[in-house]
């Protein structure tokens, strides 16, 4: 057999081979859909603003003030999704597992630097927080930030709390 042929056979005999072992990756696990609930009243596409004594507003001046309502409240099943929301959104990872606090402050201790009643939550998470806390209302939307608002008020409060409140007794 001839040099070139030779060398057009093997190019091809190699070719074929690495054709043959090549395999497409497997594609990324999918993320499990996680049954929530429909909320008990419609949520507006963009919740208002809300007023409350905490909030310190630029220029002093407090945006119009709306009535923000949690449909979700006490609904076990919307916590349990909410759960599974805060760690799909890696919440853990600045607040810690089960909202305990870690580089960012517990969500659980009863204390809240921003005010711990639902809408006031509901602000923090939409909108966000200076020093830190992203807003989240665009990528959860006000159903899913809700969720959160959920869980983190489904959380029991631990008996021993190590750190100091925000607030004056």
């Amino acid at each position: 057999m001839d040099p070139g042929r030779r060398f057009t056979v093997a190019g091809t005999t190699l070719t074929l081979f690495m054709a043959a072992s090549c395999t497409r990756p497997e594609p990324p696990a999918q993320v499990q859909a996680v049954e929530v609930p429909q909320p008990k009243a419609a949520t507006p596409e963009h919740p208002p603003s809300i007023q409350y004594q905490a909030h310190i507003s630029a220029g002093q001046t407090a945006p119009p003030a709306g009535n923000l309502v949690n449909a979700r409240k006490g609904d076990k099943a919307s916590a349990e999704a909410g759960a599974t929301l805060f760690a799909t959104m890696n919440c853990d990872g600045c607040h810690g597992g089960g909202a305990t606090g870690w580089a960012a402050p517990s969500l659980a201790d009863g204390r809240w630097r921003y005010g711990g009643a639902d809408n006031e939550i509901f602000q923090s998470i939409y909108y966000g927080r200076p020093k830190g806390m992203p807003a989240f209302g665009g990528l959860l939307g006000p159903d899913g930030v809700w969720i959160l608002v959920t869980y983190l008020q489904s959380l029991p409060v631990p008996g021993n709390v190590p750190t100091q409140s925000w607030e004056k007794p």
